[in-house]
């Protein structure tokens, strides 16, 4: 009977561990997405007083996009090449890509963008003087970057043109293959407006925010962080944020500023947890025996081997099945797993394996091991125990699905941020699972027998993962919601951070601060629509409330202040309770 308890006692912790290290949320750094070129010639030398043509293409990262050269938003910054004057070469025409137009969770209105990789091409002349070489045409593209959650500052990427200048009497030079479609017919002239109407227009700030003085941080030392949004948030989102830091909850990232090593431990812990589920160890004894290791390997080494090459076979599916989501569909990623069908479709899933763990619904793919398994295996093979493992990855059942299924969508939504590691996470998992392999198959026996107290367990993985299908159905609902009962302002926000804080201090009243900028959308949005609501507008009632204008986040006093309150992107809004 205290064996019986004590069983009972390891599997609930095991279950409580393991969902609760998935639910965990990392933040591994990086504000804005890798941005990788290529420039060529369309044909591979210039003649002297000839017109030339060229094209540079960028590759941003996965799941991010820039906006067009035209965005159909005036506070949005357009993307625009330039070159350096001087030299050989004088730019004649720019010509940017077709726009696509795209909506996303944040905004109810399509978007004019620029995705992963888009070409620009470059109409120039070459100078009569110009002496036959090689020469380096320096420019740079000025872009501003978002994807589905957050928006980078401002950024330029310099890049460099190699143009061969051969002599006046040279025959014309061959076309280049390779080189991309470009859209010649709406090349703009150098000088040309890039607004929509074709006008010259210069965007100014609505609010202009005074820069603090050296005083700032004296006055926020008298303050706590109790809380910290980072990225668009929803109506409901941003009222649960400032419910928990009211709470004393710290609303934090939950792996903020830790190391990269605990992200890989709980992962890996949390694949080991998933041998326990009652999906899975009751298959252990079978499994050993299909692969031919513990007593029929012939030794404690072949069996351990054999036993390592089954535990491969699941990480190794579980790290393909990560890239090909992550890598391969990534850029659809970036808009789909925001839409109100996707999380309606992932809430319909956990739900039917949910009903599976209560045997309302019949969910048990793992009596096709056996047909595929290979039957005359008595001394073991390695190809085998590695077929065998990604066999049973793919055939684990209703309770490891729901994990693997989280794991990849949060690898992906990491990715997507820029954040390359995360594309591990899903491999993480199955070595996780792999882990107690080599042992089983060397014949040594740690894991507890399955029993009648299986049954509880099941129908306790039941009940977190109908929590799973909750959480993912409170994101569609949400999402549904978006975009209605926004009003105007009352006003109440205060443009200087010293300010803000002298107020409160004085009046002894918590502080939430909106970090904001003219190109940041996602400010924009929530501005329109989340701030401006009613019932956000009361329960904000009692704060001092500051808009801090953070233009320019790598130049002071805007890189001071966001080190400070560890900002990595925009909107991120911050609460402070005064010290006692």
């Amino acid at each position: 009977m205290r064996n019986k308890k004590c069983t009972r006692l390891h599997v609930a912790f095991v279950t409580a561990f393991l969902f609760a290290a998935l639910g965990a949320e990392a933040q591994l750094g990086g504000a804005g997405p890798r941005v990788n070129y290529t420039a060529k010639l369309e044909t591979g030398t210039v003649r002297p007083g000839e017109v030339f043509r060229a094209a540079v293409t960028f590759t941003l990262s996965r799941g991010w996009h820039v906006n067009s050269r035209k965005p159909l938003e005036d506070y949005l910054i357009p993307t625009e090449l330039t070159l350096e004057p001087g030299g050989p070469f004088t730019l004649r025409r720019v010509a940017y890509p077709e726009h696509q137009l795209l909506t996303f969770s944040f905004s109810p209105d399509p978007m004019a963008l620029y995705e992963e990789t888009f070409s620009i091409g470059v109409e120039a002349v070459v100078d009569e003087s110009a002496a036959p070489g090689d020469y380096v045409w320096k420019g740079a593209l000025r872009y501003q970057a978002c994807n589905d959650k957050v928006c980078s500052p401002p950024a330029e990427r310099p890049f460099e043109l190699a143009v061969t200048v051969s002599p006046p009497d040279a025959p014309a030079a061959a076309a280049v293959s390779g080189f991309p479609a470009i859209k010649w017919d709406t090349a703009e002239s150098v000088g040309d407006s890039p607004t929509p109407d074709g006008t010259v227009s210069a965007t100014q700030p609505e609010d202009s925010a005074p820069s603090p003085t050296q005083d700032w941080r004296a006055l926020a030392e008298q303050f706590t962080m109790t809380g910290q949004l980072a990225g668009f948030a929803d109506k409901k989102g941003f009222l649960d944020f400032v419910d928990a830091a009211e709470r004393g909850e710290t609303t934090k990232n939950t792996l903020a500023g830790r190391s990269l090593l605990v992200l890989v431990l709980l992962v890996l812990g949390g694949g080991l947890l998933l041998n326990l589920t009652p999906c899975v160890l009751p298959l252990i004894p079978i499994n050993v025996a299909i692969i031919g290791a513990g007593a029929r390997a012939g030794s404690r080494t072949r069996g351990f081997l054999l036993g390592g090459a089954y535990g491969a076979g699941i990480a190794l599916v579980y790290g393909v099945l990560g890239l090909v989501v992550v890598l391969g569909l990534s850029t659809a990623f970036g808009a789909i797993n925001s839409t109100v069908w996707f999380n309606a479709a992932i809430t319909a899933l956990f739900v039917v394996l949910g009903l599976a763990m209560f045997d309302l619904i019949q969910i048990d793919f793992s009596r096709f091991q056996a047909k595929v398994g290979i039957r005359k295996n008595e001394h073991g093979s390695f190809a085998v125990a590695l077929f065998m493992g990604a066999v049973s990855a793919l055939l684990a059942g209703a309770c490891v699905a729901p994990v693997v299924i989280y794991t990849i969508l949060h690898a992906q939504d990491l990715y997507s941020q820029g954040n390359g590691a995360a594309i591990l996470l899903p491999f993480l998992l199955g070595a996780g699972m792999a882990l107690p392999w080599p042992f089983l198959g060397a014949g040594l026996s740690f894991l507890p027998k399955p029993g009648k107290w299986m049954v509880r367990v099941k129908q306790a993985f039941g009940v977190f993962i109908l929590g799973f299908a909750l959480y993912y159905g409170s994101i569609a609902w949400s999402l549904m919601g978006m975009g209605g009962g926004a009003v105007e302002d009352s006003g109440g926000w205060v443009h200087s951070l010293e300010e803000g804080l002298e107020q409160a201090q004085r009046e002894n009243k918590p502080v939430v601060i909106d970090f904001w900028a003219t190109w940041c959308k996602n400010c924009s949005i929530m501005d329109k629509t989340v701030l401006k609501d009613p019932e956000v507008l009361e329960r904000l009632a009692g704060y001092v409330r500051i808009k801090y204008q953070a233009e320019e986040l790598t130049q002071s006093p805007a890189r001071e202040v966001t080190e400070y309150f560890q900002v990595l992107g925009l909107p991120t809004f911050v609460i402070l309770e005064p010290d006692k």
